[in-house]
Protein backbone atom coordinates (compact mmCIF):
# COMPACT_ATOMS: atom_id res chain seq x y z
CA UNK A 1 0.00 0.00 0.00
CA UNK A 2 1.14 3.35 -0.76
CA UNK A 3 1.99 5.87 1.83
CA UNK A 4 0.33 8.97 1.01
CA UNK A 5 -0.12 12.59 2.86
CA UNK A 6 -3.15 12.42 5.24
CA UNK A 7 -3.08 16.19 6.70
CA UNK A 8 -1.41 19.33 6.69
CA UNK A 9 -1.86 21.77 9.46
CA UNK A 10 -0.46 25.24 9.28
CA UNK A 11 0.12 27.75 11.90
CA UNK A 12 1.76 31.27 12.68
CA UNK A 13 4.84 30.92 15.07
CA UNK A 14 7.69 33.53 15.98
CA UNK A 15 10.94 33.49 13.67
CA UNK A 16 14.43 35.07 15.28
CA UNK A 17 13.37 38.73 14.70
CA UNK A 18 9.92 38.36 16.81
CA UNK A 19 7.96 38.25 13.55
CA UNK A 20 5.50 35.88 12.30
CA UNK A 21 6.52 33.28 9.98
CA UNK A 22 4.79 30.25 9.08
CA UNK A 23 4.73 26.40 10.23
CA UNK A 24 3.60 23.42 8.81
CA UNK A 25 2.59 19.77 10.01
CA UNK A 26 2.91 17.14 8.05
CA UNK A 27 1.49 13.19 9.00
CA UNK A 28 1.22 10.36 6.30
CA UNK A 29 -0.92 7.38 5.89
CA UNK A 30 1.75 5.26 8.24
CA UNK A 31 1.65 8.10 11.05
CA UNK A 32 5.05 9.33 10.00
CA UNK A 33 5.35 12.80 11.05
CA UNK A 34 6.86 15.83 9.52
CA UNK A 35 7.13 19.74 11.07
CA UNK A 36 9.10 22.43 9.18
CA UNK A 37 9.50 26.10 9.73
CA UNK A 38 9.74 28.93 7.16
CA UNK A 39 12.35 31.58 7.37
CA UNK A 40 12.51 35.01 5.97
CA UNK A 41 14.98 38.04 4.87
CA UNK A 42 15.78 40.96 5.64
CA UNK A 43 17.84 41.93 2.57
CA UNK A 44 15.90 40.48 -0.31
CA UNK A 45 16.39 40.12 -4.06
CA UNK A 46 13.22 41.62 -5.90
CA UNK A 47 12.74 38.59 -7.86
CA UNK A 48 12.36 36.47 -5.11
CA UNK A 49 9.09 34.13 -4.64
CA UNK A 50 6.64 36.44 -2.70
CA UNK A 51 6.52 36.06 1.43
CA UNK A 52 2.65 36.77 1.44
CA UNK A 53 1.94 38.93 4.32
CA UNK A 54 -1.68 40.23 5.84
CA UNK A 55 -0.78 43.50 5.66
CA UNK A 56 -2.92 44.05 8.39
CA UNK A 57 -1.63 47.39 10.48
CA UNK A 58 -3.60 46.22 13.56
CA UNK A 59 -1.71 42.68 13.57
CA UNK A 60 1.78 42.48 14.12
CA UNK A 61 2.63 45.32 12.04
CA UNK A 62 1.47 44.30 8.68
CA UNK A 63 3.70 40.96 9.12
CA UNK A 64 0.70 38.64 10.15
CA UNK A 65 0.52 35.22 8.42
CA UNK A 66 -2.92 34.03 8.84
CA UNK A 67 -3.51 34.27 5.08
CA UNK A 68 -0.62 32.06 4.27
CA UNK A 69 -1.50 29.65 7.09
CA UNK A 70 -5.05 29.69 5.51
CA UNK A 71 -3.97 28.69 2.41
CA UNK A 72 -2.25 25.44 3.66
CA UNK A 73 -4.84 24.89 6.21
CA UNK A 74 -7.98 25.14 3.35
CA UNK A 75 -6.49 24.55 -0.07
CA UNK A 76 -3.30 22.75 0.19
CA UNK A 77 -4.53 20.20 2.51
CA UNK A 78 -7.39 19.15 0.28
CA UNK A 79 -5.55 19.34 -2.66
CA UNK A 80 -2.80 17.28 -1.61
CA UNK A 81 -4.20 14.87 0.90
CA UNK A 82 -3.85 11.34 -1.03
CA UNK A 83 -1.37 11.99 -2.79
CA UNK A 84 1.75 9.48 -2.52
CA UNK A 85 4.04 10.96 0.07
CA UNK A 86 7.69 9.91 -1.55
CA UNK A 87 7.03 11.59 -4.73
CA UNK A 88 8.61 14.87 -3.54
CA UNK A 89 8.92 16.36 -6.90
CA UNK A 90 5.12 15.55 -7.70
CA UNK A 91 4.41 17.46 -4.45
CA UNK A 92 5.86 20.08 -5.53
CA UNK A 93 4.66 20.62 -9.06
CA UNK A 94 1.16 20.67 -7.65
CA UNK A 95 1.75 22.78 -5.57
CA UNK A 96 3.64 25.10 -7.96
CA UNK A 97 0.48 24.57 -10.16
CA UNK A 98 -2.39 24.99 -7.41
CA UNK A 99 -0.75 28.86 -6.98
CA UNK A 100 -0.44 28.96 -10.74
CA UNK A 101 1.84 32.30 -10.63
CA UNK A 102 5.71 32.55 -11.48
CA UNK A 103 6.42 33.58 -8.37
CA UNK A 104 3.71 32.29 -5.79
CA UNK A 105 2.33 35.21 -5.36
CA UNK A 106 -0.69 33.64 -4.97
CA UNK A 107 -0.77 31.38 -1.74
CA UNK A 108 2.39 32.63 -0.78
CA UNK A 109 5.86 31.08 -1.39
CA UNK A 110 5.65 31.04 2.92
CA UNK A 111 2.63 28.76 2.65
CA UNK A 112 4.10 26.43 -0.13
CA UNK A 113 7.68 25.90 1.47
CA UNK A 114 6.47 24.73 4.50
CA UNK A 115 4.31 22.12 3.05
CA UNK A 116 6.76 20.94 0.62
CA UNK A 117 9.62 21.09 3.83
CA UNK A 118 7.29 18.95 6.15
CA UNK A 119 6.55 16.73 3.37
CA UNK A 120 10.12 15.49 3.27
CA UNK A 121 10.97 15.71 6.89
CA UNK A 122 7.86 13.04 7.09
CA UNK A 123 8.61 10.88 4.07
CA UNK A 124 12.15 10.58 5.63
CA UNK A 125 10.63 9.62 9.30
CA UNK A 126 8.38 6.93 7.47
CA UNK A 127 11.49 5.35 5.34
CA UNK A 128 13.24 5.21 8.81
CA UNK A 129 16.28 7.65 7.26
CA UNK A 130 18.10 10.56 7.75
CA UNK A 131 16.88 13.65 5.98
CA UNK A 132 20.22 13.98 4.52
CA UNK A 133 20.25 10.43 3.07
CA UNK A 134 17.13 10.47 2.45
CA UNK A 135 17.06 13.65 -0.18
CA UNK A 136 20.93 12.97 -0.91
CA UNK A 137 21.53 8.76 -0.93
CA UNK A 138 23.97 6.62 0.01
CA UNK A 139 26.47 8.79 -1.52
CA UNK A 140 25.86 12.10 0.67
CA UNK A 141 28.97 12.05 3.02
CA UNK A 142 30.17 15.74 2.60
CA UNK A 143 30.51 18.19 5.02
CA UNK A 144 30.36 21.80 3.99
CA UNK A 145 32.89 24.56 5.33
CA UNK A 146 30.69 26.69 6.95
CA UNK A 147 31.16 30.42 7.04
CA UNK A 148 30.01 32.16 10.18
CA UNK A 149 29.43 35.21 10.41
CA UNK A 150 30.93 37.19 13.09
CA UNK A 151 30.40 40.72 12.62
CA UNK A 152 27.27 42.18 11.49
CA UNK A 153 26.26 45.58 9.40
CA UNK A 154 24.61 46.95 6.55
CA UNK A 155 20.63 46.07 7.37
CA UNK A 156 21.18 43.52 9.76
CA UNK A 157 22.84 45.71 12.58
CA UNK A 158 22.03 49.52 13.48
CA UNK A 159 25.87 50.39 13.50
CA UNK A 160 28.25 52.58 11.15
CA UNK A 161 29.16 49.70 9.48
CA UNK A 162 28.01 49.32 5.67
CA UNK A 163 29.13 45.69 4.27
CA UNK A 164 25.93 43.35 5.86
CA UNK A 165 28.15 40.16 6.58
CA UNK A 166 31.55 39.55 7.79
CA UNK A 167 32.70 35.89 7.92
CA UNK A 168 35.39 33.86 8.94
CA UNK A 169 35.90 30.07 7.06
CA UNK A 170 37.65 27.85 8.56
CA UNK A 171 39.40 25.63 5.60
CA UNK A 172 42.49 24.71 7.36
CA UNK A 173 40.35 22.42 9.67
CA UNK A 174 41.37 18.41 9.43
CA UNK A 175 37.19 17.79 10.41
CA UNK A 176 33.79 19.68 10.54
CA UNK A 177 33.97 19.01 14.23
CA UNK A 178 37.44 21.20 14.64
CA UNK A 179 36.16 23.42 11.95
CA UNK A 180 33.12 24.40 14.27
CA UNK A 181 35.52 24.25 17.35
CA UNK A 182 38.33 26.96 15.57
CA UNK A 183 35.08 29.09 14.41
CA UNK A 184 33.96 29.39 18.17
CA UNK A 185 37.44 30.09 19.87
CA UNK A 186 37.76 32.99 17.13
CA UNK A 187 34.00 34.43 17.82
CA UNK A 188 35.04 34.71 21.66
CA UNK A 189 38.23 36.08 20.88
CA UNK A 190 36.59 38.82 18.61
CA UNK A 191 34.29 39.54 21.82
CA UNK A 192 36.79 39.86 23.87
CA UNK A 193 39.01 41.94 21.62
CA UNK A 194 36.24 44.24 20.83
CA UNK A 195 35.63 44.62 24.42
CA UNK A 196 39.03 45.93 25.14
CA UNK A 197 38.86 48.23 22.60
CA UNK A 198 35.54 49.69 24.50
CA UNK A 199 33.14 48.68 21.24
CA UNK A 200 29.88 47.44 22.00
CA UNK A 201 29.41 42.63 21.86
CA UNK A 202 25.46 43.28 21.27
CA UNK A 203 24.96 41.13 18.40
CA UNK A 204 22.71 41.58 15.21
CA UNK A 205 20.42 39.55 13.69
CA UNK A 206 22.63 36.61 12.68
CA UNK A 207 24.30 36.17 15.73
CA UNK A 208 27.60 38.33 14.70
CA UNK A 209 28.99 41.52 16.67
CA UNK A 210 27.30 44.66 15.32
CA UNK A 211 29.90 47.11 16.78
CA UNK A 212 29.68 51.26 15.80
CA UNK A 213 33.46 51.03 14.16
CA UNK A 214 36.02 53.86 13.04
CA UNK A 215 35.40 52.28 9.50
CA UNK A 216 34.43 49.39 7.46
CA UNK A 217 38.04 48.53 7.09
CA UNK A 218 38.26 48.11 10.68
CA UNK A 219 35.33 45.41 10.55
CA UNK A 220 38.06 43.37 8.53
CA UNK A 221 41.27 44.34 11.18
CA UNK A 222 39.60 43.63 14.54
CA UNK A 223 38.40 39.93 12.94
CA UNK A 224 42.25 39.14 12.16
CA UNK A 225 43.60 40.39 15.35
CA UNK A 226 40.68 37.95 16.74
CA UNK A 227 42.17 35.12 14.69
CA UNK A 228 45.45 35.64 16.06
CA UNK A 229 44.43 36.00 19.57
CA UNK A 230 42.70 32.75 19.04
CA UNK A 231 45.87 31.52 17.99
CA UNK A 232 45.43 30.28 14.31
CA UNK A 233 46.44 32.36 11.11
CA UNK A 234 44.76 33.95 8.83
CA UNK A 235 44.88 33.34 5.26
CA UNK A 236 45.99 29.28 6.28
CA UNK A 237 43.99 27.82 9.17
CA UNK A 238 40.88 30.68 8.52
CA UNK A 239 39.79 32.90 5.18
CA UNK A 240 37.72 35.71 5.41
CA UNK A 241 34.22 35.94 3.41
CA UNK A 242 32.19 39.02 2.71
CA UNK A 243 28.69 39.78 1.76
CA UNK A 244 28.38 43.53 1.42
CA UNK A 245 24.75 43.37 0.13
CA UNK A 246 25.69 46.00 -2.25
CA UNK A 247 22.13 46.25 -3.83
CA UNK A 248 21.30 47.76 -0.13
CA UNK A 249 23.90 50.65 -0.73
CA UNK A 250 23.14 51.26 -4.62
CA UNK A 251 21.64 54.60 -5.52
CA UNK A 252 21.28 56.13 -8.92
CA UNK A 253 23.49 54.47 -10.70
CA UNK A 254 26.61 55.20 -7.18
CA UNK A 255 27.30 53.19 -4.30
CA UNK A 256 26.85 55.20 -1.22
CA UNK A 257 28.53 54.31 2.38
CA UNK A 258 25.73 56.21 4.12
CA UNK A 259 26.45 54.02 7.23
CA UNK A 260 29.86 55.00 7.61
CA UNK A 261 31.76 58.36 6.15
CA UNK A 262 29.13 58.96 2.59
CA UNK A 263 31.48 58.03 0.15
CA UNK A 264 30.89 57.46 -3.14
CA UNK A 265 31.63 54.74 -5.74
CA UNK A 266 30.67 53.95 -9.57
CA UNK A 267 30.35 50.45 -10.51
CA UNK A 268 33.90 50.70 -11.33
CA UNK A 269 35.26 51.83 -8.08
CA UNK A 270 33.15 50.19 -6.28
CA UNK A 271 34.64 46.44 -7.82
CA UNK A 272 38.28 48.31 -7.71
CA UNK A 273 37.54 49.48 -3.93
CA UNK A 274 37.05 45.35 -3.59
CA UNK A 275 40.01 44.23 -5.57
CA UNK A 276 41.73 46.66 -3.21
CA UNK A 277 40.45 44.75 -0.16
CA UNK A 278 41.24 41.64 -2.17
CA UNK A 279 45.06 42.37 -2.40
CA UNK A 280 45.64 43.37 1.39
CA UNK A 281 43.25 40.55 3.30
CA UNK A 282 42.75 37.04 3.02
CA UNK A 283 39.31 37.04 1.52
CA UNK A 284 38.36 34.30 -0.61
CA UNK A 285 34.61 34.49 -1.18
CA UNK A 286 32.23 38.00 -1.69
CA UNK A 287 28.90 37.59 -2.27
CA UNK A 288 27.14 40.58 -4.15
CA UNK A 289 30.06 42.63 -4.17
CA UNK A 290 27.83 44.66 -6.52
CA UNK A 291 23.74 45.34 -6.61
CA UNK A 292 21.63 42.88 -8.19
CA UNK A 293 20.64 45.31 -11.25
CA UNK A 294 24.03 46.52 -11.54
CA UNK A 295 24.66 44.52 -15.05
CA UNK A 296 27.66 46.53 -15.82
CA UNK A 297 29.45 46.22 -12.13
CA UNK A 298 29.17 42.50 -12.25
CA UNK A 299 30.86 41.76 -15.29
CA UNK A 300 33.40 44.29 -14.27
CA UNK A 301 34.07 42.21 -10.90
CA UNK A 302 33.56 38.66 -12.47
CA UNK A 303 36.49 39.80 -15.07
CA UNK A 304 38.87 41.12 -12.19
CA UNK A 305 37.96 38.96 -9.39
CA UNK A 306 36.96 35.49 -10.81
CA UNK A 307 39.54 33.62 -11.48
CA UNK A 308 41.02 34.47 -8.01
CA UNK A 309 38.27 34.16 -5.71
CA UNK A 310 34.45 33.12 -5.15
CA UNK A 311 31.74 35.23 -6.50
CA UNK A 312 28.76 34.38 -5.05
CA UNK A 313 25.01 35.72 -6.37
CA UNK A 314 22.74 36.44 -4.48
CA UNK A 315 20.42 38.61 -5.01
CA UNK A 316 20.52 38.71 -8.75
CA UNK A 317 19.86 34.95 -8.79
CA UNK A 318 17.74 34.54 -6.09
CA UNK A 319 18.02 30.40 -5.88
CA UNK A 320 16.30 30.67 -9.70
CA UNK A 321 17.33 28.15 -12.22
CA UNK A 322 16.56 30.60 -15.32
CA UNK A 323 18.24 33.84 -13.56
CA UNK A 324 21.04 30.87 -12.66
CA UNK A 325 21.40 29.79 -16.34
CA UNK A 326 20.91 33.15 -17.72
CA UNK A 327 23.97 34.12 -15.72
CA UNK A 328 26.35 31.29 -16.84
CA UNK A 329 25.64 32.46 -20.60
CA UNK A 330 26.42 36.16 -19.40
CA UNK A 331 29.78 34.63 -18.01
CA UNK A 332 29.33 36.42 -14.67
CA UNK A 333 29.66 35.29 -10.78
CA UNK A 334 31.35 31.90 -10.17
CA UNK A 335 29.00 30.49 -7.32
CA UNK A 336 25.32 30.71 -6.40
CA UNK A 337 23.90 31.52 -3.00
CA UNK A 338 21.01 28.83 -2.29
CA UNK A 339 18.45 29.89 -0.01
CA UNK A 340 15.00 27.78 -0.36
CA UNK A 341 12.62 30.23 0.36
CA UNK A 342 13.97 32.31 -2.33
CA UNK A 343 12.26 30.35 -4.95
CA UNK A 344 9.52 27.78 -2.92
CA UNK A 345 10.12 24.37 -3.09
CA UNK A 346 12.72 21.46 -2.03
CA UNK A 347 12.33 20.22 -5.98
CA UNK A 348 12.98 23.53 -7.33
CA UNK A 349 16.28 24.00 -4.97
CA UNK A 350 17.63 20.75 -6.30
CA UNK A 351 17.25 22.29 -9.89
CA UNK A 352 18.88 25.83 -9.19
CA UNK A 353 21.78 23.59 -7.58
CA UNK A 354 22.04 21.16 -10.54
CA UNK A 355 22.27 24.11 -12.97
CA UNK A 356 25.15 25.87 -10.94
CA UNK A 357 26.73 22.38 -11.57
CA UNK A 358 26.48 22.11 -14.97
CA UNK A 359 28.80 25.17 -15.23
CA UNK A 360 30.84 24.42 -11.99
CA UNK A 361 29.42 27.29 -10.48
CA UNK A 362 30.38 27.00 -6.25
CA UNK A 363 26.85 26.01 -4.20
CA UNK A 364 26.23 27.49 -0.82
CA UNK A 365 23.63 26.98 0.83
CA UNK A 366 22.53 29.16 3.03
CA UNK A 367 19.30 30.69 6.00
CA UNK A 368 17.69 33.79 6.48
CA UNK A 369 18.13 36.97 8.73
CA UNK A 370 15.12 36.15 10.51
CA UNK A 371 15.49 32.44 11.35
CA UNK A 372 13.96 29.70 13.61
CA UNK A 373 15.35 26.51 15.19
CA UNK A 374 14.57 24.47 12.33
CA UNK A 375 17.80 22.86 10.36
CA UNK A 376 16.35 21.77 7.34
CA UNK A 377 19.39 23.33 5.71
CA UNK A 378 22.11 21.68 7.54
CA UNK A 379 20.98 18.09 5.98
CA UNK A 380 20.27 20.14 3.02
CA UNK A 381 23.77 21.33 2.95
CA UNK A 382 24.88 17.13 3.18
CA UNK A 383 22.12 15.99 0.73
CA UNK A 384 23.26 17.77 -1.99
CA UNK A 385 26.93 17.78 -0.98
CA UNK A 386 26.97 21.67 -1.75
CA UNK A 387 30.53 22.01 0.24
CA UNK A 388 29.61 25.44 1.82
CA UNK A 389 26.84 26.85 4.37
CA UNK A 390 26.51 29.77 5.50
CA UNK A 391 24.15 29.87 8.86
CA UNK A 392 24.79 33.55 11.11
CA UNK A 393 27.58 33.15 14.29
CA UNK A 394 28.61 30.87 17.02
CA UNK A 395 25.70 32.47 18.83
CA UNK A 396 22.35 32.27 19.11
CA UNK A 397 19.91 28.82 19.02
CA UNK A 398 18.20 29.53 15.68
CA UNK A 399 21.51 30.15 14.36
CA UNK A 400 23.97 27.19 16.55
CA UNK A 401 21.08 24.43 15.94
CA UNK A 402 21.98 24.10 12.52
CA UNK A 403 26.03 23.61 13.60
CA UNK A 404 24.73 21.39 15.97
CA UNK A 405 22.84 19.29 13.71
CA UNK A 406 26.12 19.35 11.01
CA UNK A 407 28.06 17.78 14.21
CA UNK A 408 25.63 15.13 14.40
CA UNK A 409 25.28 14.28 11.29
CA UNK A 410 29.47 13.88 11.28
CA UNK A 411 29.50 11.71 13.93
CA UNK A 412 26.78 9.48 12.49
CA UNK A 413 28.63 9.27 9.14
CA UNK A 414 31.87 8.15 10.80
CA UNK A 415 34.73 7.68 8.99
CA UNK A 416 32.65 7.90 6.06
CA UNK A 417 32.14 12.22 6.41
CA UNK A 418 34.69 14.33 4.49
CA UNK A 419 35.21 17.82 5.13
CA UNK A 420 36.72 19.64 1.84
CA UNK A 421 38.22 22.37 3.69
CA UNK A 422 41.39 24.50 1.40
CA UNK A 423 40.92 21.41 -1.47
CA UNK A 424 37.57 23.24 -1.96
CA UNK A 425 38.38 26.31 -3.20
CA UNK A 426 41.83 24.52 -4.79
CA UNK A 427 43.98 25.78 -2.11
Amino acid sequence: MTTSIASLHAREILDSRGHPTVEVDVILSDGARGRAAVPSGASTGTREAVELRDADPARFAGKGVRKAVSHVNEILEKALVGQPAFEQASVDSALCALDGTENKSKLGANAILGVSLAVARAAAASKREPLYRYLGGSDARLLPVPMFNVLNGGVHADNSVDPQEFMIAPVGAPSFSEAVRMAAETYQALKATLKQKGYSTAVGDEGGFAPSLKSNVEAVEVILEAIAKAGLRAGDDIVLALDPAASEFFQDGHYVFRKSDGSKRTPAEMVAYWEDWVRQYPILSIEDGVAENDEVGWRIITEKLGARIQLVGDDNLVTNPTLIRRAIDDGVANAVLIKLNQIGTVTETFAAIKEARSAAYGTVISHRSGETSDDFIADLAVATGAGQIKTGSASRTDRTAKYNQLLRIAEELGELAHYPGRDLYHL
